[in-house]
């Protein structure tokens, strides 16, 4: 990653422009859609890296785009700590094992997602548990973020258990995600694979995101998202098995 090619830009640019534009129609899905398109073109790793300052740019702006962030953060922070620690840890995994391996994970990780989106299980986690819970579900949240990049499991189900109000539940996932952000940048550095330059690429990479979420954003408003999201998660079912299969061919 110390020389990119043009092509290797004008993937990184339509990555995050596609990123972008999942998440202005769903809400979510950039470091998803990001980790996905960019682990298939260079180490999960240097993908990660990436993807750190748009992740953390939108996501700060999905967390305090509503009234609940103080309430949140109060009632949330275990499961926060939780994320922190998990993904720095996580994060070795990410680093030190061989990249067509670790491209293995991600790809399961997607898959997971994916599956666990399209059958949509209901339920509800009973309020005397969450304490215990809270901690032990971003443990392991963090500890998948670290070594695949992506941050969605099982935070985003267990986050959708709670069965918070809707703006509250887009302030906890904006919440969530940017922990994830933080920490996944934090466990990069700790092992030595977040540089300076991948910051400035990362920093750039704000411009498609932001311009993908509002043509996401204008195209939410022509379609169904139901459709959308359908297509999306079959797109990332085709993906992730692409990435598990690739060692064996």
């Amino acid at each position: 990653m110390n020389e990119l090619s043009p092509f290797l830009l004008l993937v990184f640019a339509a990555t995050f422009l596609a990123a972008g534009l999942v998440k202005g129609v769903t809400g979510m899905g950039l470091p998803t859609v990001a980790m996905g398109l960019l682990g298939a073109a260079m180490s999960p790793a240097a993908a990660a890296a990436m993807l750190v300052i748009p992740s953390f740019v939108t996501n700060v702006w999905q967390l305090l785009a509503g009234p609940a962030t103080v309430r949140l953060a109060v009632r949330l922070w275990p499961m926060m700590l939780g994320i922190v620690a998990g993904t720095v840890g996580g994060a070795a995994l990410l680093v030190r094992v061989d990249p067509l391996w670790s491209g293995v994970a991600l790809g399961m990780a997607l898959i997971v997602y994916a599956g666990y989106a399209l059958a949509a299980p209901a339920f509800a986690v009973p309020p005397r548990i969450e304490p215990w819970l809270s901690p032990l579900v971003g443990l392991v949240t963090g500890t998948i973020t670290g070594a695949t990049g992506v941050f969605v499991m099982p935070a985003v189900p267990y986050l959708q258990s709670l069965r918070l109000e809707r703006d509250e539940l887009v302030q906890a996932l904006g919440l969530s995600f940017t922990i994830s952000t933080v920490a996944l940048a934090g466990g990069l550095m700790a092992h030595g694979a977040f540089r300076l330059e991948q910051l400035a690429l990362s920093a750039l990479a704000i411009v498609p995101a932001l311009a993908g979420m509002w043509l996401g954003q204008a195209i939410r408003a022509r379609i169904s998202p139901r459709t959308f999201r359908l297509c999306f998660l079959l797109f990332l079912l085709a993906l992730g098995a692409e990435l598990v299969a690739r060692p064996f061919f």
